[in-house]
């Protein structure tokens, strides 16, 4: 199996700082949409799950060992912010992936190359190519070199970090029960698009949308966080 634009391929590998199996390399950067436009190839989406695996537990390891005082809420509010899509799509930018992903002609004139959700998605599946080429110990090395700065920057960040997290805090904080989150996907497999919505004691509070259900989600958990503050501010200006 070759790759379209080797010489770019070649360059990512440089820049990656560690080589690949070639045949991983190519799957890794298959998104769906061209997979589906060359009649059925398979897709990064399997390597995007082990990568993802792999990116949470040398976060999280790392995370445990570094703040030894900090108590899980708190850690998790950091690895969440360490391995989001932003994070993601920002370090794919930083290392020029997106050039380098195989996109379908639809993904391609619509910016497919530059948007957040392929460009993690992508980061995910390197991943998990790095993994399966070299395994855990170089992966981890790997991994941190690429997290580093949003490691260092999720030390000193705040509620955002983590809204899943911040909003059952903030429930909980409010006598509330659980938020609860049901999604639901719409489209052809290859361009599916996520619609979560959580509620709270049966209300609901935010919806979300996104290409995966894990991002649907947070965006479903900063709308009903924002409606929870709102609410107590109307509570507190409401005349006595």
């Amino acid at each position: 199996m070759t790759i379209p634009g080797q010489a770019a391929a070649d360059a990512l590998v440089a820049r990656l700082g560690v080589t690949i199996d070639p045949d991983l390399l190519v799957l890794a950067l298959t998104h769906r949409s061209f997979a589906y436009e060359a009649g059925g190839l398979p897709t990064n989406e399997r390597l995007e799950f082990l990568g993802d695996s792999v990116l949470g537990v040398v976060v999280t390891d790392r995370l445990y060992r570094d703040h030894p005082d900090l108590p899980e809420g708190e850690l998790a509010k950091m690895r969440a912010a360490t391995v989001s899509q932003k994070a993601l799509s920002q370090i794919a930018r930083t290392i020029d992936l997106g050039p380098c992903i195989l996109l379908g002609k639809g993904e391609r004139t619509t910016g497919g190359a530059d948007k957040d959700s392929i460009l993690c998605d992508a980061v995910e599946a390197i991943i998990g190519a790095v993994y399966l080429t070299h395994g855990m110990d170089a992966s981890r090395d790997f991994v941190l070199s690429l997290v580093s700065n949003h490691l260092a920057a999720a030390a000193t960040s705040g509620v955002a970090l983590d809204w899943k997290t911040s909003l059952q805090e903030a429930a909980a904080e409010r006598g509330k029960g659980a938020p609860v989150y049901t999604c639901e996907g719409e489209g052809p497999d290859h361009a599916r698009t996520f619609t979560a919505t959580v509620t709270i004691d049966g209300a609901a509070y935010g919806t979300g949308v996104g290409s995966a259900k894990k991002h649907a989600e947070q965006e479903a958990a900063s709308q009903a966080y924002a409606a929870l503050i709102a609410a107590d501010t109307s509570a507190a200006d409401a005349p006595a």
